[in-house]
This record gives C-alpha cells, sequence and structure tokens, in this order.
C-alpha cells in the first residue's frame, strides 16, 4: 500500500474554470473520475495531457500512481508529475519531490527532491512548505539548518496545517532555530491538537502535566492525553495509565491504569511494559504473577531500559518467575549499570557476584558484551 503523495483537483469546480473546448474535455474526464469511471476519464486527459495540459497531465500521474483505471506504474507516474511540474502545477512539483524523495520510479534524490519541493513551497503550498521544512531539519539533499527548518514550518503553520504547527512547537519547545519558549510551543501545540495531532495532544499533555508554558494542570493534561490515546498513541496510552495509576487529575484506579499500561505495551513501549511488569511483580490490580512480571520486564529490557533490565536481573537473581540463574542476573543488572546512573546497579552486581566463581562472572560480562552488541536480539 502506498502512503504518499496529494490528489488534488478531484472536484466538479474546475468545471467551471474556463469556457474553452478543451476544459471542456478535461471537465467530463473529472466528472468521470468523480464517479470511478477512470477508464473514461484516462481517455479523455490523455490526449490533452499529450497537448501540454497540465491539470490531465498531473491527473494521469496519479492514475499511474496509485493505479486507478490502469496498472500501477510509478515511471509513468513521473513522467507527467514532471511535464505537469515544469509548467509551474504546484500539486505536480509537490508528488514529484516525493517521488525523488523516495525513489520512486526514479533514483532517490534527496537534492532533486529539495528543488521541486521548494517550488511549490514558493508558491504557498502549505505540504510542501512542510517537507521542505523537515529536509532543513534532517540535513537531506541541503546542509542541515533549523533556522531554514523553522522558516518553512512557519509558513506552512500559518496556513493551518497541523504537522507543521506540531514541528514548529516543537523546535520553539527545544530551541532550535529560534529563542526557547515553551509559551509559544503551546500556542503551536495546540492549534495542532485542536486539529486532532495525536502526537501534538501527547505533547500538550505533557506541558500542562509538567507546568511548562502554562500553569500545572492533571486534568488538562489528562483531557489532552485520552484524546491521543484514543487515537492509539502508545506513549499517551502509558502517560494516561500513570493518571489513572497514581490518582493524577482523576480519582485513582488500578484497573484502568492497567488497561491504558497494556494497550500501550502491546505497541511495544518499553515505559509501559515496565510499568506493567510492576504491576504484575506488586499484585497492584491484578493477581500477583511473578512469571508474567518476568514476560514485560523482558521485552522492555530487550529495547534497552535500564530500569527493566534492572528488574530483569533481580528476577534471575531470586528465581521469581523464571529459574534462579546468576548469570543471567549479572548480565542484566551489569546492562542496566551501563544504561544508567542508578546507584543500585553497582551495589546488585556485588551481591551476585559474590554467589559466582570469576570464570562465571567472566562468562557473565561476555554474556552482556554480546547482548549489547547485537542490539539485544542475542541475551
Amino acid at each position: 500500500m502506498k502512503f504518499k503523495k496529494i490528489i488534488t483537483g478531484l472536484t466538479l469546480s474546475i468545471l467551471l474554470a474556463s469556457k474553452v473546448t478543451v476544459a471542456a474535455d478535461f471537465g467530463k474526464g473529472l466528472l468521470a473520475a468523480h464517479s470511478g469511471d477512470f477508464k473514461t476519464a484516462l481517455s479523455e486527459w490523455t490526449p490533452l495531457a499529450e497537448q501540454g495540459h497540465a491539470k490531465a497531465q498531473y491527473h494521469l500521474g496519479v492514475m499511474h500512481d496509485y493505479g486507478r483505471g490502469v496498472s500501477e506504474n510509478d515511471k509513468t507516474a513521473v513522467k507527467w508529475y514532471t511535464l505537469a511540474a515544469e509548467q509551474g502545477y504546484e500539486s505536480a512539483q509537490y508528488n514529484l519531490a516525493i517521488m525523488y524523495r523516495r525513489g520512486e520510479g526514479v533514483l532517490e534524490n534527496n537534492k532533486t527532491a529539495v528543488k521541486w519541493y521548494t517550488k511549490a513551497a514558493e508558491q504557498g503550498y502549505s505540504k510542501a512548505q512542510t517537507d521542505l521544512g523537515n529536509m532543513y531539519k534532517n540535513g537531506r539533499g541541503v546542509p542541515e539548518s533549523d533556522k531554514t527548518a523553522v522558516k518553512w514550518y512557519t509558513l506552512a503553520a500559518e496556513q493551518g496545517h497541523a504537522d507543521a504547527q506540531y514541528n514548529l512547537a516543537k523546535m520553539y519547545e527545544n530551541g532550535e532555530g529560534v529563542s526557547e519558549s515553551d509559551k509559544t510551543a503551546v500556542k503551536w501545540y495546540t492549534l495542532a491538537a485542536e486539529q486532532g495531532h495525536a502526537d501534538a495532544q501527547n505533547n500538550l499533555g505533557i506541558m500542562y502535566d509538567y507546568g511548562k508554558g502554562v500553569p500545572e494542570s492533571d486534568k488538562t493534561a489528562l483531557k489532552w492525553y485520552t484524546l491521543a490515546a484514543e487515537q492509539g498513541h502508545a506513549e499517551s496510552q502509558n502517560n494516561l495509565g500513570i493518571m489513572y495509576d497514581y490518582g493524577k487529575g482523576v480519582p485513582e484506579s488500578n484497573k484502568t491504569a492497567l488497561k491504558w499500561y497494556t494497550l500501550a505495551a502491546e505497541q511495544r513501549h518499553a515505559k509501559a511494559q515496565f510499568n506493567l511488569g510492576i504491576k504484575y511483580d506488586d499484585g497492584r490490580g491484578v493477581p500477583e504473577s511473578d512469571k508474567t512480571a518476568v514476560k514485560w520486564y523482558t521485552l522492555a529490557a530487550e529495547q534497552g531500559h535500564a530500569k527493566s533490565q534492572y528488574n530483569l536481573g533481580i528476577m534471575y537473581f531470586e528465581g521469581a518467575g523464571v529459574l534462579t540463574d546468576n548469570r543471567r542476573a549479572y548480565m542484566w543488572v551489569n546492562l542496566s549499570t551501563y544504561n544508567s546512573n542508578d546507584k543500585n546497579g553497582p551495589k546488585a552486581k556485588g551481591i551476585i557476584s559474590k554467589k559466582m566463581t570469576p570464570a562465571s562472572i567472566s562468562k557473565a560480562q561476555d554474556m552482556s558484551s554480546r547482548c549489547l552488541e547485537s542490539g539485544y536480539t542475542d541475551c
């Protein structure tokens, strides 16, 4: 499945744009496409496109891009997008930029992508302005420049583009390309969040949770976390679990906390997996289960979560939910010490090592190195 580009112009309003015969033919194709009759649209648009009709060229590009009425063909899509883009048609310029950025129908070329994004962005095309901001932010096809990224994000954000508003908010929150301003970050997060942007809703929740740029408000944080969590946003689901777990802005509820932790944990959110492990470890809101706690600690530990690695090491040392294994206990605590500054790690390593021989400790250290070097796939 393709997730790309915009499909504009498939509206009947274009029929009123011109009185010439060519436009009428284009309009007939537009009516056909609007009703799902892409065969007729193709027959109407092809001769027009071959005569240099930019909108017909663009729509033929879309048809080949998505396989509507024709076999999907990225190369042919690029051909038609290029012809329309060279005539200054901004939607085609934007789609052509994406083809070059992703290497679809052409060799991947970020510099050429930037060229076409810029042409569309300079015409005020907000999607292109947002993507161009991303290219400057990440140094793709251009030298990295937070200041230039802010410029393009701002132009798109002022047109109401939610992704640009979110990106601009992050720039202000982190002081990247602009002077740091939590208050301005909240402004842009709010505008994006009100459009249903889940990342913005989550970040806005965090701003209210910690009183950054706004007065601290657990209830308002809860509101925004909930809206994002209901869209499946894993971090918000975990944050919402914490709110219910500790009764922040809402009556304490282990059952509801467990619900949200589980939803986030099932999306591989390491902090939620850790929090869920704690729940089962302590029997809070669920029957105590060392075995289930080990399951969730392991999943988080294998993502590099230091607290989970520490707890998992202790589970192996104590034989809780797993067979006692001092080498594995040492390995996980050793990794947690590597990944954090927690003073408990070295103390636990000292206790565990007293139960081990020098050879066994050496083996556990080798296991730690192998686990880390493999990206936690060989632990």
